[in-house]
């Protein structure tokens, strides 16, 4: 029921968690009654306290250490800095003073286990990730309790804040008002046709709107039938790398745009494939590069995703040298854990559930596109003057679609922020063009536009400024996001994320060195 004993080990486990910080009444009767005249609450000393609902399996697990027949301990809980605390916390409470030794690993294979256990570190060389781990908790305790009541008393309302969910909120709030505070302008951009290209209108500032219609009108009538001449032919040959492995936050960015996946959703489906199948490594990374001892793995790891859709992909890959280079092995930029990638585990893809169907998918291709080589294509950026106004197109010309062969040859950009008035590289097909050459305009195209107030923040673009801010970290950005939904401070509308009016007045509350 609690543990399993086999000849020389005994398991157990700690789910749930089994031991957390004492709550303020614990400290002293009082505080289980809320009052602003007693706060602030910082404990001279924090206390732990068992926890209720898993008593029952802390108990055996107590049992067991104070057994006199065991000699040492092996912590194999997350290698995180959660999973250290949790175990910490745990031998703390139950007074362990023997020795102990940490398992360390990646990925939940039978391969990766024997060696983690072949490979045991000292319980000692952790204590720094344990200490990171407690000041992590006890700030989250003192913030997130004192700020909580303090607001939930003054004002009447239950009102949840802390160290990272409340400037969270506050960027969500700051973007609210960029929008409300906006006044959408009307205005046009003008195309003239020359016959075998087209090309847009800019100013001499580079922007090619044009906010009053008289202007528009003048200028279509001066250039309409004019004759030019071809300026400058700038020719470039462009060569773009693969993109780096996946962490957990840009995973669940790419998830978010692709399928629309809540980073809540995208961590749960992440760890099935993690835990269940054994299909990938460690999901709650921050790196995006692997360390230099796995490079041997690479080919295995190959071999065993070349299956399916992704069987021609990677087989050629596998006759050859695998190319490594620094934007895939780092070690100076891996901490604990290394990118998400695929495991020696061979995949059974019909065994798998539709969502995770499409995370794997993301992780396999981004696995496979490393050992691409760079997307190779000419750009071609024209400028044409007629009657002295300014004229630009870029084109593109794929020579060697490298690394996005792996995406089906797709040279589309994913970034969101694309500009309104420029078709997509890639998109413009350009003849033969020659500086110096006469042309004509056959016609003027003129299309409205409006001024647009900048987009509110889904998933992705919130995880985005998360990430750039310091706020969370990758195993807990979903959790905080969530935390906003339930407390109902915003609310998700489609794919974007709203302020609600309590979370509008949560804001106006707080003081302003929570709120940033």
């Amino acid at each position: 029921k609690s543990y399993i004993e086999g000849p020389k080990y005994v398991v157990t486990w700690a789910l749930g968690h089994l031991v957390g910080l004492a709550e303020p009444e614990d400290y002293n009767k009082k505080f289980a009654t809320w009052a602003l005249e007693d706060l602030p609450i910082l404990p001279e000393k924090t206390k732990l306290k068992v926890l209720r609902e898993t008593n029952q399996q802390y108990k055996a697990v107590q049992h067991l250490m104070k057994r006199q027949d065991i000699e040492e301990l092996i912590v194999a809980t997350d290698a995180a800095r959660e999973g250290e605390l949790l175990a910490r916390w745990i031998m703390n409470m139950a007074g362990w003073k023997k020795p102990f030794q940490r398992l360390w690993i990646s990925s939940q294979t039978d391969k990766a286990i024997k060696e983690g256990f072949a490979k045991l570190r000292p319980g000692r060389e952790f204590d720094r990730l344990y200490e990171s781990a407690r000041c992590r908790a006890e700030a989250d305790w003192m913030i997130g309790l004192n700020v909580t009541r303090a607001l939930t008393c003054k004002f009447g309302s239950p009102l949840s804040a802390g160290r990272v969910q409340t400037p969270t909120l506050g960027m969500i709030m700051d973007r609210e008002q960029e929008i409300t505070g906006f006044r959408s302008v009307d205005f046009e951009t003008l195309t003239a046709d020359f016959g075998d290209f087209q090309a847009a209108w800019r100013a001499s500032n580079g922007d090619g709107r044009i906010f009053e219609k008289d202007k528009t009108a003048s200028l279509k009538d001066k250039l309409t039938g004019r004759s030019g001449r071809i300026i400058k032919v700038q020719k470039s040959e462009k060569s773009e790398p693969h993109p780096l492995a996946y962490d957990l936050t840009e995973l669940q960015r790419d998830a978010n745009r692709k399928f629309g996946f809540s980073a809540k959703q995208t961590s749960s489906v992440l760890q099935r494939l993690y835990e269940q199948h054994k299909l990938v490594t460690y999901p709650r990374t921050d790196s995006r590069y692997l360390t230099s001892d796995m490079t041997g793995t690479l080919k295995e790891r190959l071999d065993s995703v070349a299956v399916g859709p992704y069987a021609v992909l990677a087989r050629p890959l596998l006759r050859k040298q695998l190319p490594i280079t620094k934007r895939i092995v780092d070690d100076s930029k891996v901490s604990d854990h290394h990118a998400i990638i695929p495991t020696e585990q061979t995949v059974l893809l019909n065994g798998l559930s539709t969502e995770e169907r499409k995370l794997y998918d993301l992780i396999v291709r981004r696995f496979i596109s490393l050992f691409y080589p760079p997307a190779r294509y000419d750009a071609v950026a024209v400028t044409v003057n007629v009657e002295g106004e300014n004229f630009h197109v870029k084109g593109t010309t794929v020579k060697d679609a490298g690394w996005r062969e792996v995406y089906g040859g797709d040279m589309s950009s994913d970034d969101e922020e694309e500009s309104v008035d420029e078709p997509a590289a890639g998109s413009v097909k350009l003849p033969e063009l020659r500086e110096g050459a006469a042309v004509t305009i056959s016609r003027c195209m003129v299309r409205a536009g409006r001024t647009q107030p900048p987009k509110r923040y889904n998933e992705a673009s919130l995880l985005t400024q998360m990430e750039k801010h310091g706020l969370g970290t990758p195993a807990t950005r979903a959790d905080i996001i969530e935390k906003l939904v339930s407390s109902d401070t915003i609310e998700r509308q489609g794919n974007l994320l709203h302020p609600t009016g309590k979370g509008k007045q949560l804001i106006e509350l707080v003081s302003t060195q929570l709120r940033t």
